[in-house]
């Protein structure tokens, strides 16, 4: 059972989870069931994809305790989206290209390198058991040519069955992304980018502090990739999945397989928002104003915060905001704005939603209620 509570970073245990929610009360509403698609005319079926290992969710990996050395590897993956069949699911891409950090598991998005600002990474790609060609490219950090990932200006690609170290040197503090730029165009939509933090030397963390990777997905590829007959062009790429950290609505508030905001009364919240898709994504928060404080790497000076409640995340864009959690203690969203990517398929509500938990509200019927919707079984 995963030690996995709410979305990756400093948030809290299982433990405190637990006694949150009364132990093993959260399913204890009797005749309550998710909302499914047959009030919508059928079922999507689920696409079978052989013995290919699912994805977990992405973590963080604290490079410098490994002595500035991480291993990726590519592994090919299946990636439930949303498995149930509550609220417009169950989705899954059949086929993906995932990133696993040495010993871990694969995970879509992939797992979150964190280091400080004036050390260097060495970072393998372990390109042993894919089929494809792969590389990595770091966004935000100034590193020598030959390290910049592109196989068309280095020369350097990572074919199938080889190795190659890239340095990496965190030179430029911020929330920065990584991804494959290897038919940069695709290998993005099969799952190969991640976040990469550096945090400035002397960095005071939030009370609560979050990472959060928005994407938007065409799933034709994956199903192409799959070897379905399915048509696909990235030319006329069209979404039809809306995720969080590679969930969409009710799974995002899953506490260990999704990526739930929980809080505390009077906590100072900080959530670093990347953006790894196509589209851009105006993100908003209920209930709650931020301060947007630090954009692609670099940070805002106080002076020119100002309050808000949303933001509008470019494609590779970063975005930290921060806030107070002073709200009256509830559940409150947070979602993209395009109201149509918060949705699974024809359902509302789906997508790109997740929810700002407070530790008081855990303990409800309604918190009860949407942890079945996400299946979460305690």
């Amino acid at each position: 059972m995963s030690n996995h509570i709410g979305a990756p970073g400093r948030g809290i245990s299982r433990r405190e989870f637990l006694a949150a929610t009364g132990g093993a009360g959260v399913l204890s509403l009797a005749g309550c069931s998710a909302p499914t698609n047959n009030a919508l005319g059928g079922v999507r079926p689920q696409v079978e994809s052989g013995d290919l290992p699912t994805t977990s969710p992405p973590e963080v990996v604290n490079v410098d305790e490994q002595g500035g050395s991480v291993t990726m590897s590519t592994v090919t993956s299946r990636h439930q989206v949303h498995p149930l069949d509550s609220m417009g699911g169950p989705i899954e891409l059949p086929r993906v290209w995932a990133f696993q950090a040495d010993d871990g598991e694969p995970s879509v998005p992939g797992p979150i390198l964190r280091t400080t600002e004036g050390n260097d990474m060495e970072v393998t790609l372990d390109n042993t058991d894919a089929s494809h060609p792969h590389t990595l490219h770091f966004h935000g950090v100034r590193k020598t040519w030959e390290n910049d990932g592109v196989p068309t200006t280095t020369g350097i690609q990572v074919d199938p069955g080889e190795q190659h170290t890239y340095t990496i040197p965190a030179n430029v503090p911020g929330t920065h992304l990584y991804h494959c730029h290897y038919q940069t165009q695709r290998h993005i939509d099969m799952g190969m980018y991640g976040i990469l933090r550096v945090d400035p030397k002397g960095y005071e963390p939030a009370d609560k502090e979050y990472f959060l990777t928005l994407k938007d997905w065409d799933s034709r590829l994956s199903k192409m990739m799959d070897g379905q007959s399915v048509d696909y062009s990235p030319r006329d790429r069209t979404p039809d999945v809306f995720t969080m950290n590679g969930k969409s609505l009710p799974r995002t508030i899953h506490p260990e397989e999704g990526s739930p905001i929980i809080v505390d009364s009077g906590d100072t919240v900080r959530l670093h928002l990347a953006n790894s898709g196509y589209m851009a994504h105006p993100m908003h928060l209920h209930n709650h104003r931020y301060r947007l404080i630090a954009k692609d790497g670099g940070q805002i000076p106080e002076a020119a915060q100002f309050e808000q409640d949303i933001t509008n995340v470019p494609p590779a864009g970063r975005h930290t905001i921060e806030f107070e959690a002073d709200a009256d203690p509830g559940i409150y969203l947070m979602h993209c704005h395009k109201v149509n990517h918060a949705m699974n398929g024809t359902f509302y509500p789906g997508g790109m939603v997740n929810a700002i938990v407070y530790r008081d509200a855990m303990d409800t019927d309604v918190f009860a209620q949407l942890m079945e919707y996400a299946g979460y079984e305690g």
